[in-house]
């Protein structure tokens, strides 16, 4: 495939700030880099910089909660109501892992993204709960609770930053850890990611882009330091690069992080979306013609990213912005390219 063709083709391609990265096991196949990390300063974009992801880290939670399975600390079919030491108020008690790991659960959700107006939610949300206290995910719960059911579980998908919110609180009462804490701990530290972590949004590291929204009144560019969590929780947040999404994906198909059962079941068809598309246990499953991918998305104010692998041709493509522009167009691209392109590049390219 000629991926430089894939990203000529995308219509937003000269607007990206960011990186686009493709690799394959013998290194980079593609690459391009555009935009600043920091406006203010003109410093550059570059292939180590690290990006906020934010729904993206749903694939780092559904790993994390996958492993505590694999170790039998905790099982898919546990209710929720019989792990969490909280009043779970309009919780059905019949919600299990399984259901909030495959967006099955109905849970009401604090930002409803199957509603229109999700980023308004998000606003009112954000004046009613100031984002310097989201530091804790216990401060999700009055968000949460007192929400009744969107419907019953196990009925259809419907994607839920609540329920993944809820996965991390089941992290930290099983691990007794912070979720953060134990991401580091068991996928972080050991698949050797050099630049991935939840940083803090008034303490980013070195090499580090802030997300920038186009102000639509002063056609001015602001960060979004007061549109984020102070820090990232488990539905979204974590900061990542490139090569670390590259590093991430070899080592879970490798079995460093889940053993081959587990492994099976987090990669599985477990809810239908529609003919091509399909879920697992914290990680979308794309099949079309015998080409089979999986990947993890995630867009919020300022934030735009995918990250993709090809499953025949173990080829990581990932896609780290830091403005609004759609990269969702990209990633179609990319799926919908023919199975004998994609062979064809992992042998020329």
């Amino acid at each position: 495939m000629n991926f430089e063709n894939i990203w000529i083709d995308w219509e937003d391609a000269g607007d990206f700030s960011g990186v686009f990265s493709v690799s394959d096991a013998r290194g980079v196949l593609f690459e391009k880099c555009g935009g600043f990390r920091n406006r203010s300063e003109q410093l550059l974009n570059n292939r180590d910089t690290a990006f906020g992801i934010a729904s993206g880290t749903k694939l780092f939670t559904g790993l994390a909660v996958c492993k505590l399975i694999d170790e039998g600390k905790l099982s898919l079919n546990a209710k929720l109501c019989d792990i969490l030491p909280h009043d779970l108020g309009q919780i059905d008690p019949r919600v299990t892992v399984f259901h909030l790991l495959t967006h099955s659960s109905g849970v009401g959700d604090y930002i409803d993204e199957e509603g229109e107006d999700s980023l308004e939610q998000l606003e009112e949300l954000y004046r009613k709960y100031p984002v310097y206290l989201w530091d804790r995910l216990d401060y999700y719960l009055p968000m949460i609770t007192p929400l009744a059911p969107k419907f019953q579980p196990g009925e259809r998908f419907g994607y839920s930053n609540a329920g993944f919110v809820l996965l991390g609180l089941v992290v930290e009462a099983v691990s007794g850890l912070s979720y953060q804490q134990y991401v580091t701990d068991a996928i972080i530290t050991p698949c050797k990611l050099k630049h991935t972590g939840y940083y803090r949004m008034d303490a980013l590291p070195y090499n580090t882009a802030l997300g920038y929204m186009d102000d639509g009144d002063t056609g001015e560019w602001r960060a979004n330091i007061f549109s984020m969590p102070i820090i990232g929780g488990a539905d979204g947040g974590i900061f990542t690069c490139a090569e670390d999404l590259d590093k991430l994906w070899r080592a879970v198909f490798r079995g460093e992080i889940l053993g081959e059962g587990m492994l099976q079941a987090f990669l599985q068809a477990q809810i239908i979306r529609d003919d091509c598309e399909s879920y697992g246990l914290g990680v979308y499953r794309f099949q079309r013609e015998g080409q089979l991918a999986y990947y993890a998305v995630g867009g919020d104010f300022g934030v735009e990213f995918f990250t993709v692998y090809f499953l025949e041709q173990g080829i990581v493509a990932s896609a780290l912005g830091n403005s609004e522009v759609n990269a969702y167009s990209l990633l179609e691209g990319l799926l919908y390219s023919k199975r004998e392109e994609l062979n064809e590049s992992k042998q020329i390219d």
